[in-house]
């Protein structure tokens, strides 16, 4: 049986300035040296938290992967009851990141250009797209769409084109865009009025 440990203050630290570090920098651009420093904690904790950077930047993708999940979940929910406007108004988590952060892409594609096909990182970042697909599909089958994969899909390439279009021109104009987009690929596959 594994064992489970509880998550402590120094490697709370150490998760949230490796997540500004990667975020801003990349995930090679990144030495555990910067970790340790802005964190403050000596390399022995931070050693003792995480033995590889590999490690840690798993960590980062997997804590990053349930708050960003949890990001577009609520922004659906915040848009009403309707499954299609749902489908919609998840855009606005991209907004809202693009707001609170700056526009420094997403860390999953930067991760899947980053880390190395075997790693953990590489992964963690296939697990987070399986798992927003997933909640897409079954977000577009209660929308009524005829082929809620597909329509999952589209939307998927939607939010990763926004977020890359974002880092790349350093416009948040792009959200406004897709969410565009996403209106009419919903209303296409669902039979509505756009």
């Amino acid at each position: 049986m594994a064992t489970k440990f509880r998550r402590t203050k120094s490697e709370d630290r150490i998760l949230t300035a490796a997540a500004d570090l990667f975020y801003t920098h990349g995930l090679r651009g990144v030495g555990i040296d910067q970790v340790i420093e802005r964190s403050g904690v000596a390399k022995s904790t931070l050693y003792a938290h995480f033995r590889t950077k590999e490690q840690l930047v798993a960590e980062y993708l997997r804590r990053t992967d349930t708050s960003w999940r949890a990001q577009l979940s609520a922004a659906a929910e915040q848009a009403g009851d309707d499954p299609r406007e749902q489908l919609v108004g998840m855009f606005d988590a991209l907004s809202d990141a693009f707001d609170r952060h700056g526009f420094f892409g997403c860390p999953f594609v930067s991760a899947a250009v980053e880390a190395e096909a075997d790693s953990e990182a590489h992964a963690v970042t296939v697990e987070h797209a399986l798992r927003r697909q997933t909640w897409l599909t079954e977000l577009c089958r209660r929308a009524g769409a005829a082929d809620a994969a597909a329509l999952a899909r589209h939307l998927g390439l939607l939010i990763d084109g926004a977020l890359t279009s974002g880092r790349l021109l350093q416009d948040g104009g792009v959200v406004a865009e897709a969410k565009a987009a996403a209106r009419l690929l919903v209303a296409a596959h669902t039979g509505t009025a756009a």
